[in-house]
């Protein structure tokens, strides 16, 4: 393993402690019990930060744009990484296991821009 894989890891290991960290910390009363009810749960938060993270941005065309404030945007992408990574804790991915199935996929997508799709 290179440094700079290992060094990856180190934070995606900081990443996930931190999140279990916080979920300790929470009231899951309302959170589901089930796998696939979690998974669902995260999905659906993961859609409306993405649409909290567009709203930072100037996709109406017909309206007069704002200046692009980034550091809200930044703010809106990590709650997205926040119950991104949730969902990899609950399908039980280790940091180990996301290098290794995105390494896959990435090399999947290379084949299909270099196949024209």
């Amino acid at each position: 393993m290179s440094q700079e894989t290992s060094e990856r890891q180190d934070r995606l290991e900081t990443i996930f402690k931190m999140q279990k960290g916080l979920t300790e910390m929470m009231n899951l009363d309302r959170y589901p019990k089930d796998s696939e009810g979690k998974i669902s749960a995260l999905c659906t938060a993961i859609m409306h930060e993405a649409v909290e993270l567009q709203r930072t941005t100037n996709w109406k065309w017909w309206k007069t744009p704002v200046e692009f404030n980034e550091a809200v945007a930044r703010e809106e992408l990590i709650d997205i990484w926040h119950f991104v990574v949730q969902a990899s804790l609950e399908l039980k991915l280790t940091p180990d296991d996301i290098l290794h199935e995105y390494g896959k996929k990435n090399e999947i997508n290379r084949q299909r821009q270099q196949n024209g799709y």
